[in-house]
């Protein structure tokens, strides 16, 4: 079912520097989570966080849980960084598409038949999940299982299985 929405080429640029980190870029400058948004015909960036917007946030987990607002639909990318019991430290993208029970059905409707549109443009990327409301994955421990096994931290603090 698509909705004619089109991928702002801005997204797209965004999408490509998420998924390739290079080593010599500035660490405070990497992109962690980006809000996108169905305007004028096009998904397009709301909000943009960089390592060093987040530097001040205690939980980076809690702050991407804090974005997601009842009455509004919206996409969301999270560089997500975790543990695993091997012991090794992942850094993946999980793309999210928040569609709240209690936003408007026009725009839950929109967001649904659009994200073919979106997913066409991230190509790579592990993680896809749908929440409709945060007890679908509000914790820690639900949001580790669903993006990987044997998950022990999940953005510096640990996952209480």
């Amino acid at each position: 079912m698509a909705s004619g929405v089109q991928v702002d080429d801005q997204v797209k640029d965004i999408i490509n520097n998420m998924k390739v980190v290079k080593s010599d870029a500035d660490a405070n400058e990497r992109i962690r989570l980006v809000i996108l948004e169905i305007k004028d015909g096009y998904i397009k960036v709301e909000n943009i966080y960089r390592e060093k917007d987040l530097s001040v946030e205690d939980d980076i987990f809690k702050f991407f849980l804090s974005l997601l607002n009842k009455e509004k639909c919206r996409y969301l990318l999270y560089d997500c960084h975790f543990e695993t019991k091997e012991s090794s430290r992942k850094e993946e993208l999980v793309f999210v598409m928040w569609a709240p029970e209690t936003a408007p059905i026009k725009s839950k409707m929109q967001y649904a038949s659009s994200k073919d549109s979106i997913k066409k443009v991230l190509t790579g990327i592990k993680h896809e999940l749908q929440m409709n409301d945060l007890s679908d994955y509000g914790t820690r421990d639900q949001f580790a299982e669903k993006i990987c096994k044997n998950v022990i931290k999940v953005e510096g603090h640990p996952v209480g299985h």
